[in-house]
């Protein structure tokens, strides 16, 4: 398994600051940190902004953290890719996910069906074309593909993709395709039940799990105590549990809270939301977040890497002034 012994941060996606974000970026970079991620959803365009990062960064690794696999075709994710890993010269680290029903559909006008099939091929066709290969041998189906390639030489043939999946066949997809693995609320104890799944899908492939890189979002708190750094995540894990599908339900549901979970659910999609905030347990917040002072928090990083997480990815603060981000990335700074 792969020790990166790093630590990689990302800007929220709710709301961002884009001249506030390069900073932060910058700031990463200055610290030492392996890679900076910007998530897209219906706000910035992402490459743009990371093109942007990558002009102004010296040694820092840069990530979609993450984009959808509907909004923009396989081919032109595979240009983009090219394009911005020569122009941060071997920085750049492409991330995926399927996003979700209402976002493809209610945002883009897209057709959301066989997420998982298209997420897989998507793979194989970036890849594909990275390796300076022609498109009708990526073995994806999903597309009527004819003899192209692409007109220029990618800088890395082999520059890396990570995914973000949550249930098991999909973790298994990633095991068996792509290079590293982003989950978001999964709690830390129960890494190695991924790190299972992922073994999995590399025997297929005749790979190593040890070739994939465990990067979980990861929600840090230094606050004064923990249970401030509690308090502040509350709303957020909220927001996942109800807001956001049944995907991280679900997730939490198989993961053995399941009663917090439905409770959570039930208060949020009624309205209620600081109830739903209130009511997640203490125990679902300990296997979700790091809280507690600077050297606290250290700790409990170090405990989540002893446990499979190879690249912890730091969650930046949504909407919080930018003196906040920064502080946060100054007290967690790798060591």
């Amino acid at each position: 398994m792969p020790q990166l012994e790093k630590t990689g941060a990302v800007a929220f996606w709710k709301k961002y600051d884009r001249k506030a974000v390069l900073r932060q970026a910058q700031i990463a970079d200055e610290l030492g940190y392996h890679s900076f991620w910007l998530p897209e959803a219906w706000g910035y365009e992402i490459f743009s902004l990371l093109t942007e990062i990558a002009t102004h960064t010296k040694n820092i690794q840069l990530g979609t953290g993450i984009i959808n696999v509907f909004s923009r075709s396989a081919a032109l994710v595979a240009m983009h890719a090219a394009t911005l890993d020569e122009i941060s010269e071997g920085r750049f680290i492409l991330g995926l996910g399927t996003s979700g029903k209402k976002v493809v559909e209610g945002f883009h006008g897209g057709d959301y069906r066989k997420p998982l099939t298209r997420l897989s091929q998507y793979i194989r066709v970036v890849k594909t074309l990275l390796a300076g290969e022609r498109l009708d041998s990526a073995g994806a189906d999903l597309w009527e593909f004819r003899h192209f390639k692409l007109e220029m030489t990618p800088a890395r043939a082999d520059l890396p993709v990570y995914c973000a999946c949550l249930n098991d066949k999909a973790i298994r997809m990633v095991g068996e395709l792509a290079d590293g693995w982003m989950p978001t609320f999964w709690p830390w104890q129960q890494i190695g039940r991924g790190r299972e799944l992922l073994a999995e899908g590399a025997a297929r492939a005749g790979r190593s799990a040890d070739d994939i890189t465990i990067a979980p979002f990861t929600t840090a708190m230094p606050m004064p105590d923990r249970k401030s750094g509690h308090d502040m995540a509350r709303g957020l894990i909220a927001f996942y549990i109800g807001g956001m599908g049944d995907y991280y339900h679900a997730l939490l549901s198989r993961m053995g809270y399941a009663d917090n979970a439905d409770l959570v659910q039930d208060l949020y999609v009624k309205g209620k939301r600081k109830e739903a905030a209130a009511a997640i347990s203490e125990e679902l917040l300990e296997a979700l977040v790091i809280a507690g002072e600077p050297d606290q928090c250290r700790e409990r990083l170090t405990a989540w890497r002893e446990a499979g997480v190879q690249l912890p990815v730091l969650t930046l603060p949504s909407g919080a002034p930018p003196e906040i981000s920064e502080a946060l990335l100054q007290l967690m700074a790798p060591a």
